[in-house]
């Protein structure tokens, strides 16, 4: 049997504005997978809750404020990286306060959710879209 690789959790979140489209933030230069495009969140910390993650990563990311109440579970990614394990719930945010602005990412784009497949996303994100897609 081989090595295990050590879990790795990070919840991330599918805003979705008035009009249908959901929020992908573009990785900045320097970063692991840089370039790649992918939907905001972060590593969930000991003793943190996804939910208390995403309320902080949006802050700090995006500037936004988001309640626990506003985060509908959605699906979850669980994806064999070469030195890790990635498992990454993904939530749905239709409500939040203040104005997105990107903080950490080289980029943000709203995008209807049959044109998410044109960005390329890390492994992790790409099927997660087909879900969006079939049911937002």
């Amino acid at each position: 049997m081989a090595d295990p690789k050590p879990m790795l959790l990070v919840a991330a979140a599918a805003l979705i504005d008035t009009d249908g489209r959901v929020l992908i933030a573009q990785r900045p230069e320097g970063k692991q997978l840089a370039g790649l495009w992918e939907f905001p969140g972060g590593k969930v910390e000991p003793g943190e809750t996804p939910e208390a993650c995403l309320i902080r990563e949006l802050e700090e990311e995006l500037g936004i404020g988001v309640t626990q109440a506003c985060l509908a579970p959605f699906v979850f990614a669980s994806h064999a990286y070469e030195s890790f394990h990635l498992l990454m719930p993904l939530y749905l945010c239709r409500r939040w306060d203040g104005v997105i602005t990107a903080r950490e990412h080289a980029a943000l784009a709203w995008v209807k959710p049959s044109k998410l497949g044109d960005y390329p996303m890390p492994p992790a994100d790409a099927p997660l879209v087909a879900w969006l897609r079939d049911l937002i």
